[in-house]
């Protein structure tokens, strides 16, 4: 029939015997993609470096690895043909182990680098010199106004400081990546690329924080006479204002209306085993950081001996791989190519230590076998030295001082037979 307004012919309409389209084929990827897109649609909170933190494992795993490693004492040495000594005379080791500027203290500065660089993943401070090149300060720099760029063929930092810009060369900045990228300057931030399991950790946490802010109460459903729109809106709303009213008094009875019934939406929490996924984001927040379950306070699994080994395994691989890149770090930055004596060195001991009982065990072995003298060990102990002679070294035997000869002993004379001391056998 045709349309009185444009004189055209109506469409005639498409009848098929069923709503799938034939041009389609049900293996088609895109088809599938469009009709579960509203499921494989996450939508998960919102994961900054603000929100990361709101994480309880998360915040136990940066305080704890940024705290331990700004409590280790950071020593400057001078090598000397004996060996090395310390260089506590030289102006930079206050700034090292007391204070890096007038307005931090050494563990305050260390422990916002270490925390910009498991957060943000990257840490930086800015190496003020004087006119003969002599380190005067140090300043921590924020990550997010610093831009890393290579220009002709140089690595340069781009600091925004208020409304100034600032270029720094690179041997002027101290720069602690979490991991670098493939080109050697872009770094990999470890809380945007984990941002799902963050994200997943931030959701278990708010839905147990509404579950048990409701009372305990699920998310409900009411069914009933609901003629229109805004009936079923205010009952709705009188639901939830029951809900909350008997939470509120402690009550256990909740009035529902005349031929109304209420019935839980989904899974409860117990079903949907929300206390083993939250237990298990902690180990997922363990395998980020590189830290043994029981440092995030999961004792689950924990008992005296592996606990033990897993102090261990953080001394030796988590703050092994840190120390090592700091002091590196630190290494290149802060002596100039002709200064090859002095040099930066983290003191992991004090971790090491174990009970009393096997420190003196491992301190007599020590002494007793020339490796350490007497002083060392007291002086490792905190202790004050005990005269001259605990200054030498000593081997098990005669306990006297190495290098000391001793007189061979004579050998016994032969038994005689006219002795009269020796009673003679006279059967013999």
């Amino acid at each position: 029939m045709p349309n009185w307004l444009t004189g055209r012919r109506a469409p005639t309409p498409e009848t098929r015997a069923s709503l799938e389209d034939p041009r389609v084929p049900l293996s088609d990827v895109a088809a599938v993609r469009a009709l579960m897109q509203e499921w494989h649609g996450v939508d998960l909170p919102m994961v900054t470096a603000d929100t990361a933190l709101s994480v309880p494992a998360i915040w136990c795993a940066v305080n704890f690895i940024a705290g331990t490693i700004a409590a280790l004492p950071l020593q400057l040495f001078r090598r000397t043909e004996a060996g090395r000594e310390t260089a506590s005379k030289d102006p930079l080791y206050a700034i090292l182990h007391d204070a890096p500027n007038d307005e931090l203290t050494s563990f305050a500065w260390r422990k916002g680098f270490m925390v910009n660089a498991l957060i943000t993943g990257r840490g930086c401070s800015y190496i003020e010199r004087n006119k003969a090149g002599r380190v005067m300060n140090l300043w921590p720099l924020d990550p997010a106004n610093l831009t890393v760029e290579r220009l002709n063929g140089r690595k340069r930092y781009r600091y925004r400081d208020g409304a100034r810009e600032v270029v720094y060369a690179a041997n002027e900045v101290i720069d602690i990546p979490f991991m670098l990228k493939a080109d050697g300057i872009s770094h990999v931030n470890p809380v945007d690329r984990l941002k799902g399991a963050i994200g997943l950790c931030l959701s278990l946490q708010d839905y147990a924080a509404k579950f048990f802010a409701n009372g305990g109460v699920p998310p409900l459903a009411l069914t009933g006479p609901l003629p229109s729109p805004g009936a079923a809106s205010r009952a709705s709303s009188d639901i939830t204002k029951a809900v909350r009213d008997a939470n509120a008094e402690r009550r256990n009875v909740l009035i529902v209306p005349s031929g109304h019934t209420l019935a839980p939406i989904g899974v409860d929490p117990d079903k949907s085993q929300m206390e083993t996924a939250r237990r298990f984001q902690i180990e997922e927040i363990a395998r980020v950081y590189d830290i043994p379950p029981v440092f995030l306070q999961d004792l689950t699994n924990g008992t005296y001996s592996n606990t033990e080994q897993q102090d261990l395994h953080f001394v030796k691989h988590t703050l092994g791989q840190w120390i090592k890149a700091i002091e590196q770090e630190l290494n290149l930055k802060l002596f100039t190519a002709r200064n090859k004596t002095n040099y930066v060195e983290f003191n992991v001991d004090g971790l090491l230590r174990g009970d009393f009982k096997t420190r003196m065990d491992g301190w007599r072995t020590a002494i007793f076998a020339g490796i350490n003298t007497p002083n060392e060990a007291r002086e490792a102990e905190n202790w004050p030295k005990h005269g001259p002679e605990a200054d030498k070294l000593y081997v098990q035997g005669a306990t006297v001082p190495l290098g000391t000869v001793l007189s061979p002993t004579k050998p016994a004379p032969p038994a005689n037979d006219n002795d009269p001391a020796e009673p003679k056998d006279d059967a013999a």
